[in-house]
């Protein structure tokens, strides 16, 4: 328990402090969440679900938390600029895990629309607040439970369309600007919930940067509950750095005739574990699940997926694509399960992966459970090399092995790029997908979204 102990010592010695910067929705399940955490602490890799990393040992250094609710003194409008053309979105910040309260005026939104602090909706998040990331299922969501303090809500009527996208800069910040003095490494808890009632539809992107050359642990946990024949367009975007550490838990409820689709794009990072659990609650529902992983030296990415088929026709598919070079680590887990009873059930399942050195490894793990006999489910995974063949074609065309390689790399994440809806951000990622394998994306020194 030698990870467990300093934050059980933290929760023991900060909890009145913890209690009074928070709302009583996050309030109420905060002893519960402690007192599940500290019953199971963090999964170890004998876990099935967290076989892949070792999250206890993630945890093991010792993090400054801002107990406090200090806001680091920074302005993102001048720090990060959006001028992506066309791209057309409402930007919100959210400065490690405090929503930034000074914007400026940006898009109207639609009358009812919501989007804050959740201190400021305490009845919003009491009806839906850790319905559904369940503590005594996770460790990492019971820490995650037990010191948030705030988090962002978004809250979209009845009926209601959101035409213009939504876009959260999460920025990771452990130095106030001109500072004399070192701030230590930083832990972040950040928590967002999204309600889209019935027949509402909204898109969001969320782009995870680093401000600061500093070692952080961020632990996210997502709530979105998709009404009936409601929409949710989920983009998770990581462009940190080496020194980063994010563990991100999301949970997805799907009603009836709901349409979820959910991209994670891990361009830069340190250690990432993504999680994603999706449950269908109503029928017609369908989903779509994407993901696309670069990653080179030391780095390690591990996507962790679970959908839930609890009643008949609903529909989900899942493509992970993964491109790993020198001595990078990636993992990939999903599983389906298909309950009793769930019949005209139709998923497919596809990891893909490209390794481009001996030393780069690969787990993938893609599983089907089944306890309904009319169903249409399919998974596969493949782990090889570029093609031989396309590359001496292109050679013998006069193209150099290194932008032969380039090419066939592009053109093999470009599937998953290619299943965003918002055009503008589209053609950006294209470009950065490119840069990425150039060499030209070491490090987040800004939004390289928006440059």
């Amino acid at each position: 328990m030698r990870s467990e102990q300093q934050y059980i010592e933290l929760y023991n010695e900060a909890r009145e402090m913890i209690f009074s910067h928070a709302p009583e929705p996050m309030n109420a399940v905060r002893d519960e969440a402690f007192n599940d955490f500290v019953s199971a602490g963090f999964p170890s890799k004998k876990v099935e679900r967290y076989k892949y990393t070792d999250v206890q040992k993630l945890f093991e250094p010792n993090f400054g938390v801002n107990i406090n609710r200090l806001q680091i003194p920074v302005d993102p409008y001048e720090t990060f600029r959006c001028d992506v053309p066309n791209l057309s979105t409402s930007l919100y910040f959210v400065v490690n895990d405090i929503f930034y309260h000074d914007e400026k005026p940006k898009g109207h939104l639609p009358e009812g629309v919501i989007i804050g602090s959740m201190c400021n909706h305490p009845d919003i998040v009491a009806r839906y607040y850790a319905k559904l990331a369940k503590t005594n299922e996770d460790g990492i969501t019971a820490l995650n439970t037990m010191l948030a303090q705030d988090g962002m809500l978004v809250y979209v009527p009845k009926n209601v369309k959101v035409d213009r996208a939504i876009q959260v800069i999460n920025i990771l910040k452990a130095t106030p600007q001109n500072a004399q003095r070192q701030v230590p490494d930083l832990m972040v808890n950040r928590r967002v919930l999204i309600v889209v009632e019935a027949g509402a539809e909204i898109k969001m992107l969320f782009c995870d940067h680093a401000a600061d050359d500093r070692n952080f642990l961020t632990t996210q946990v997502i709530e979105a509950f998709v009404g009936e024949n409601a929409s949710l367009d989920l983009y998770c975007l990581e462009e940190t750095h080496y020194k980063n550490v994010r563990v991100s838990n999301v949970y997805i409820d799907q009603q009836r005739d709901s349409r979820v689709t959910h991209n994670v794009i891990t361009l830069h990072n340190g250690t990432t574990r993504n999680k994603l659990d999706l449950t269908f609650s109503g029928e017609g529902a369908e989903c779509q699940c994407y993901g696309c992983v670069i990653a080179d030296k030391q780095q390690h990415v591990d996507n962790n997926t679970l959908i839930v088929h609890k009643v008949p026709h609903c529909t989900s598919n899942e493509l992970y694509k993964y491109v790993l070079d020198d001595k990078s680590t990636g993992a990939f887990a999903g599983r389906v399960l298909v309950e009793h009873g769930a019949q005209q059930t139709t998923s497919q399942m596809t990891n893909q992966n490209l390794t481009a050195t001996k030393e780069a490894r690969m787990y993938t793990q893609p599983m089907l459970e089944i306890y309904a006999d009319d169903v249409k489910c399919a998974h596969g995974s493949t782990v090889g090399q570029l093609n031989d063949a396309a590359l001496f074609y292109m050679r013998q065309r006069g193209i150099s092995l290194e932008e032969a390689r380039l090419l066939l790399q592009n053109a093999f994440v470009n599937e998953v790029i290619d299943h965003m809806q918002l055009e503008p951000l589209r053609d950006r990622l294209h470009y950065l997908v490119e840069k990425r394998f150039r060499g030209e994306l070491n490090k987040c020194t800004g939004c390289k979204l928006c440059k």
